[in-house]
C-alpha cells in the first residue's frame, strides 16, 4: 500500500496523537466533541480550546528523512513537540525504539533527549556569548562527555565550518548560523534529529544550499529525521516520505511521487499542482522497458526486423547479466545483412549512449534526452540495464496535472 512504512521496527511510532490546547473543562468537551466527528472551527467556537493535532497516526523507519508538513496552523509544529513531549498529548501514545514516552519520569525523559533525540529550530537557538566551537558541543557539555571538543570540531567540519569553531554567533550569517545548529545536533550523537522548519528563515539560494548539505549528511551518517516544513518544494526534495497536515488531521502520507500520482483529495490536488515536478521526480519514476533489446550472437536481419516493427534506429546489446555492451544501429544492422553476416559482434558496436542512475532528478536529465538514437539509459551499479527514459515519457510525467484518486 502507498505510503506504508516497509522496513523492520520502527524508530518511532505514533498511535491516536492528539493534542487540545485549552482549560481541563474545554479540552474534556473539544475531546468528546472531536470524537463525534465536529470540525475544528465548530469545535473551537463551542468550547473555546483548539484542536492543534487530531487522531494522528504513523510510523518512521529507523535512518529515514520523514518529513511532515502542511501551511500555517496545520499543527505540525505541535506534532513535533509531541514526539519528544515538549508538549504533553491530550490523547494517544507515542514510542521510540519500542519504548512508551507516556510512562517515563522527568529524569528519564531528559536523558531521552540528551542521549536519542536532538532538535534543530527555526531560529538557530544558539548561545551568543559561547564561541561556535562551545556552541556546537553544548549538547555534549550539559551531558558532561570530556572529549566534547573533539566531537564538535568533527560536527564543524561535516558542515563546512571547520575554521570558524573560534567565531562568535554574531560574526555568521544566517546560513553559517544554521550550520552551527544543524553541527550541535550531530555533535549530539543522537539517533534521532527533530527539524522544525530549519530553513525557512533562510534566503532561497542559502535555503537550498542547506538542503544539499543535509542530504549528503543523511547519506552518510543515516539519522532518522523528521523534518518539518511548509514548504512542498522542500518537502519533495528531502522526503523519503511525507506527511500532509490539514487542520491537525493527516491528509495523506506517502512519498512525493506517490502523491504527486495520486492526491488523496481536492485540497492535496490543489496543494500540489505547483510543484516543480521536474525536481521530485526521478528517472526511476519514469523508466519504462526497452522497445529491442538485442544480444551478441543474434542475427543482424532478425534484429533489424524487430527495430522496424517498434519505430526504433538502434538497440542496447546486452551480456549474460543485462550489463550494457554497447549499442547497435540500423545501418550497420542492414549493412551485415546484406552481406550476409550471421551474427552480431564486437565490430558493430557503438559507444554512442548515456546513462544515469535510478534516483537522478529528471531536472538532471533533462538535457541529455534526445541525443542518441536509444534512449538514455538507467543503469544500477554493476552498469546493468534496469530500464530506459524515453523522452516523451519525461515530457508527459512534466505535463501532468494531478487528480485526486
Amino acid at each position: 500500500m502507498a505510503g506504508e512504512l516497509n522496513e523492520g521496527a520502527p524508530a518511532i511510532r505514533c498511535r491516536n496523537l492528539t493534542k487540545v490546547f485549552g482549560s481541563g473543562s474545554a479540552v474534556r468537551g473539544a475531546l468528546a466533541l472531536a470524537a463525534d466527528g465536529v470540525e475544528r472551527a465548530e469545535i473551537q467556537q463551542r468550547t473555546g480550546a483548539t484542536v492543534a493535532v487530531r487522531d494522528v497516526s504513523f510510523s518512521v523507519a529507523p535512518g529515514e528523512l520523514f518529513v511532515v508538513m502542511g501551511l500555517s496552523g496545520s499543527g505540525k509544529s505541535t506534532l513535533v513537540r509531541l514526539i519528544n513531549r515538549l508538549i504533553e498529548p491530550s490523547g494517544g501514545s507515542i514510542q521510540v525504539d519500542g519504548r512508551e514516552l507516556g510512562g517515563l519520569r522527568d529524569a528519564e525523559l531528559r536523558e531521552l533527549r540528551n542521549r536519542r533525540m536532538s532538535m534543530v529550530f527555526q531560529h538557530f537557538a544558539l548561545l551568543p556569548h559561547r564561541t561556535v566551537l562551545q556552541n556546537a558541543g553544548y549538547g555534549l557539555q550539559i551531558r558532561r562527555d570530556g572529549d566534547w571538543r573533539e566531537r564538535a570540531q568533527w560536527a564543524l567540519d561535516q558542515v563546512g565550518l571547520g575554521d570558524r569553531g573560534d567565531a562568535f554567533p554574531g560574526q555568521l550569517s544566517g546560513g553559517m548560523k544554521q550550520r552551527v545548529g544543524l553541527a550541535r545536533a550531530l555533535a549530539a550523537d543522537t539517533d534521532v534529529l527533530l527539524m522544525d522548519e530549519p530553513f525557512s528563515a533562510l534566503d532561497p539560494l542559502i535555503r537550498r544550499d542547506m538542503q544539499a548539505l543535509l542530504l549528503r549528511l543523511q547519506q552518510e551518517l543515516r539519522k532518522t529525521i523528521v523534518f518539518i516544513t511548509h514548504d512542498l518544494n522542500e518537502a519533495m526534495r528531502l522526503g523519503d516520505r511525507i506527511l500532509l497536515l490539514k487542520d491537525g488531521r493527516l491528509v495523506q502520507l506517502g512519498t512525493g511521487p506517490e502523491i504527486l500520482a495520486a492526491p488523496a483529495d481536492d485540497y492535496v490536488a490543489d496543494f500540489v499542482s505547483d510543484v516543480d515536478r521536474s525536481r521530485v521526480l526521478t528517472a526511476e519514476d519514469v523508466l519504462r522497458a526497452p522497445r529491442v533489446v538485442a544480444r551478441l550472437q543474434d542475427r543482424p536481419s532478425e534484429v533489424l526486423a524487430r527495430l522496424g516493427a517498434a519505430e526504433a534506429t538502434g538497440a542496447y546489446v546486452l551480456g549474460d547479466e543485462q550489463q550494457i555492451l554497447g549499442v547497435v544501429g540500423d545501418d550497420w544492422l542492414a549493412h551485415a545483412a546484406a552481406v550476409g553476416r550471421d551474427v552480431i559482434d564486437g565490430d558493430g558496436l557503438s559507444s554512442e549512449y548515456a546513462t544515469t542512475r535510478p534516483d537522478t532528478p529528471l531536472i538532471d536529465i533533462l538535457g541529455r534526452l534526445g541525443r542518441h538514437t536509444v534512449p538514455l539509459a538507467v543503469v544500477d551499479e554493476g552498469h546493468r540495464l534496469l530500464g530506459v527514459v524515453p523522452r516523451a515519457a519525461v515530457l508527459a510525467s512534466l505535463a501532468a496535472v494531478p487528480t485526486r484518486s
